[in-house]
């Protein structure tokens, strides 16, 4: 690692760790305010912390390397998740919002669940619990992987090391001031992950001469790579497409519009969000396409060490980055990667330790716990689930983008229905939600872990679909009208309406 690459990264770890310290001076005084920040965020810090949150490493490693290796083909990923995106903010976002505080103030999905269908015998609860641990162990180990390739890859370090010290620091800010800490640091991140996502292709383009040469070097290798139907199936656009489906079911997304101080905000948080999201997608498939013709002009590849392969494939920005800039300047685009990393660790470690918080140890070890010791088992929880990922880490076997898309998947299929349904169907039920998440969540595991003939679908699009309709059919054979769920419901479709 260069001095001047080393006072960025150095500058930037020690910012996050400062955000920490001062958050956890500012609002940890309970557990409601270490895991939801007491529903007190604004509409800006919401939008990107949403935003980084979903966005992790994948989005700067994952997203240009695919684009470099087959070309525009790779944009329909983007397409569908700004299409998700969009309409979660809409339909989800605000009666989630209003739903969660009618319903006794849940701060978590599961306790939600359990309050939104009055389920006394906590099944619904347990199982989406055991779901979160599960996939979220799963998801937080795909971000660490990327925190050690990045080291490995830009600054020469081993991948141990790299991944050590992405999680500690992630960890640190997060064991201190929970919410607001990683609401803050997903705030920062997002600013500089749309700055170097829009600075690196311009730059690029202009070391190249124009956006015109560009293409035609880009179409002299294969005419291909700008074929938005070339190198890809129908089943292939359909299975990027289903990415979109995901976002209604992505607990650490949703629980920022939980946490917004009011529902109004949204409106303001979706314009913000949405617009930070176009600029950084459509950045980071212009930096792989880009990639593309830089290589071309420059002949750089044995120097690169490109084999051609998605593994090297997903080093593209990391490499424009130092031959394209200042030492120092490239030491602050190379913190993009660790904050698209590190936002997307630190909020899915806040979610799983609210998870082992409130929905077991509250509700099952500790029923009397007091405020103190749930904030006490908040903090070793995000040490505990810290622990795993980073021991599932050290051997990764797969790419980032596909070990993501398995946990997005899995999120997707669980939840993502059960969400819907709970928020827009009043005769949803506790079993329906409940054969649904289970129909959802094992129809991924099983869709990825074994072989069959069906591979080429993505696991989101028969996951989603069979847990929709199991929620639906067995809601509708187990319905029983219940005043007290139908009076909440009506509430919160009349404050949805006035």
């Amino acid at each position: 690692m260069q001095v001047y690459e080393a006072i960025s990264v150095g500058l930037y770890l020690l910012l996050m760790i400062g955000i920490g310290i001062y958050s956890y001076r500012k609002s940890t005084s309970n557990s409601e305010e270490f895991l939801i920040g007491g529903r007190k965020m604004g509409a800006a810090v919401t939008a990107l912390s949403a935003g980084a949150a979903d966005m992790s490493g994948w989005l700067l490693m994952g997203v240009p390397g695919a684009m470099y290796f087959t070309g525009i083909s790779s944009s329909w990923i983007a397409i569908g998740l700004t299409i998700g995106a969009y309409l979660n903010y809409i339909v989800v976002a605000p009666r989630l919002r209003i739903y969660t505080e009618v319903a006794q103030n849940s701060i978590t999905l599961p306790v939600f669940f359990e309050n939104r269908f009055k389920n006394k015998n906590h099944l619904l609860k347990i199982t989406s619990s055991i779901f979160i641990l599960v996939f979220f162990t799963l998801y937080t180990s795909a971000g660490m992987v990327s925190g050690g390739k990045l080291f490995e890859s830009a600054f020469r370090m081993d991948y141990t090391a790299g991944l050590l010290l992405t999680s500690l620091v992630v960890v640190l800010y997060t064991f201190l001031g929970g919410f607001l800490a990683v609401s803050l640091t997903d705030f920062v991140q997002g600013t500089i992950m749309v700055l170097a996502l829009v600075i690196v292709p311009i730059v690029a383009i202009s070391e190249i001469g124009s956006v015109q040469e560009t293409f035609s070097l880009i179409k002299a290798k294969d005419p291909k790579y700008l074929d938005l139907f070339k190198g890809t199936t129908t089943v292939s656009i359909v299975s990027l497409l289903a990415w979109g489906l995901g976002y209604c079911g992505q607990p650490h997304i949703l629980v920022r519009f939980m946490a917004i101080d009011k529902p109004k905000d949204l409106v303001k948080a979706r314009r913000i969000g949405i617009t930070w999201m176009i600029f950084t997608v459509a950045g980071a498939l212009a930096i792989g396409l880009v990639g593309i013709a830089y290589l071309q002009k420059f002949d750089v590849q044995t120097m690169m060490k490109f084999d051609g392969s998605k593994t090297e494939a997903e080093t593209i920005f990391i490499y424009f980055s130092r031959i394209l800039f200042h030492p120092f300047i490239a030491g602050f685009l190379l913190t993009a990667i660790l904050a698209a990393v590190m936002s997307t660790i630190s909020s899915q470690l806040l979610v799983t330790s609210s998870s082992l918080t409130e929905d077991i140890y509250k509700a099952f070890l500790n029923k009397k716990a007091t405020p103190k010791q749930l904030l006490i088992a908040s903090r070793l929880s995000v040490l505990l689930v810290a622990v795993i990922a980073m021991l599932l880490s050290l051997n990764p076997q797969d790419s980032i983008l596909n070990l993501v898309g398995n946990a997005w998947a899995g999120f997707g299929s669980a939840f993502g229905p059960l969400i819907l349904l709970s928020l827009l169907w009043k005769k949803t039920t506790w079993q329906g939600g409940l054969a649904g998440m289970l129909a959802g969540g094992i129809t991924v595991l099983c869709w990825v872990y074994f072989q069959h003939p069906l591979k080429d679908w993505y696991e989101m699009i028969p996951g989603f679909t069979l847990s929709f309709i199991t929620n639906v059919i067995v809601s509708l054979l187990t319905y029983k009208p219940d005043s007290s769920i139908d009076s909440e419901f009506d509430e919160v479709t009349q404050i949805m309406k006035g």
